[in-house]
């Protein structure tokens, strides 16, 4: 595969090559999907079952085959590699989904920084696969959920301790990011308000406030906890 190859499942379905977009048919598709969750590989059998689980074992192995090889003729090198009976994506091929949960581990484990925070965001907030109702799809997705879970009470954790130290820029990045990836959760408004507040900026802390009020009211007809509520209760009597 040609340099610049890239496969996107966060998003809707796409292969890029220098840039460009690949048109490849609906059984390929699939199959780079399921190889990209399963970075160490699969048996060429497993994949057949679980991508034509409704097909008779020897049309979902002739159906495999025809995706195999659409598969591997995206660029001058294979995207797909072959060992033996087991497949493997080719590692010239990047993955949007595989640097995605490489960040989120890093921030899980604190091993990284928030210097990248836009584009963990901008991930963290994707569905994995949109609009495809694989049964194989359900597990990944929920182990997906999960560590956009994790990646997000470490996103909150990062800013409270931001806050504690008194890095106030750095503790209001944190915690919008985490506030962009779950607009409902509280921690992350508070910490945002908090922080307005420990600047002396009343007015951005008030608003962050009421548009977080506004949010549950419209979208879950309940109000901001009472502890978020006092920060700012003194702050908008007449």
């Amino acid at each position: 595969m040609s340099q610049g190859a890239r496969l996107e499942i966060l998003r809707p379905f796409q292969v890029t090559c220098g840039g460009r977009r690949v048109a490849i048919s609906t059984g390929a598709q699939r199959l780079l999907a399921f190889l990209a969750l399963r970075r160490e590989g699969t048996h060429r059998r497993s994949a057949a079952e679980q991508l034509w689980p409704d097909c008779t074992s020897c049309r979902a192995a002739a159906n495999l085959r025809s995706a195999l090889c659409q598969g591997r003729k995206l660029g001058s090198a294979p995207a797909i590699d072959l060992a033996g009976h087991s497949l493997v994506l080719a590692s010239s091929l990047s993955v949007d989904f595989h640097d995605a949960c490489d960040a989120a581990h890093r921030l899980v484990s604190g091993d990284g920084t928030f210097c990248d925070g836009d584009q963990l965001v901008a991930d963290l907030s994707q569905v994995l696969l949109p609009g495809w109702d694989d049964e194989w799809l359900l597990l990944e997705r929920e182990r997906w959920d999960q560590l956009r879970l994790y990646a997000l009470e470490a996103l909150e954790a990062l800013a409270q301790s931001f806050q504690t130290e008194g890095r106030h820029l750095s503790a209001l990045q944190a915690s919008l990011a985490a506030a962009s990836i779950d607009p409902f959760r509280e921690t992350p408004h508070r910490i945002a308000v908090e922080v307005h507040l420990a600047e002396g900026n009343v007015a951005c802390a008030v608003k962050r406030y009421q548009d977080y009020q506004r949010l549950l009211r419209r979208e879950l007809k309940v109000a901001p906890s009472p502890r978020l509520t006092r920060l700012v209760r003194d702050l908008t009597r007449t």
